[in-house]
């Protein structure tokens, strides 16, 4: 099977480059627990493809090899869920794209968020199957 790259950017509005790095490195490093094959956090001057136009120094980039693990998908979700779920007040925009699939969460509930990344999983459920 060939190894899946889930690509997730972060923004957050009215927060500086320092601020949306950091939080960057929290989502990675508890990525990084998981059952997936690697992490990378990539540079702000090299947003991957299908990155705004925006200020890229305000974007945190990860891209997420989801190598053969069935379960992989569903753990990186769950896991940028809980993420994003300790937020209090505004929460950072999330763009995650695997494939041709996009999926963008700026102001949702927690509720929608469930509801968005289990169709989004669902649509991905026979990777490594």
């Amino acid at each position: 099977m060939e190894n899946n790259t889930l690509r997730i950017l972060l923004t957050e509005e009215g927060a500086d480059a320092e601020d949306v790095a950091e939080l960057t490195g929290f989502l990675r490093a508890e990525l990084l627990q998981l059952d997936v094959d690697d992490v990378t956090s990539v540079p702000g001057g090299e947003a991957p493809p299908g990155a705004r136009a925006v200020d890229v120094t305000a974007i945190g980039a990860l891209l997420v090899s989801l190598g053969t693990s069935a379960g992989a998908l569903t753990q990186v979700m769950n896991a940028v869920r809980e993420w994003r779920g300790r937020f209090r007040g505004a929460r950072p925009t999330l763009r995650l794209a695997l494939d041709d699939d996009v999926l963008e969460i700026s102001d949702a509930t927690p509720e929608q968020v469930s509801e968005a990344f289990d169709l989004f999983v669902s649509r991905h459920s026979t990777l490594g199957a």
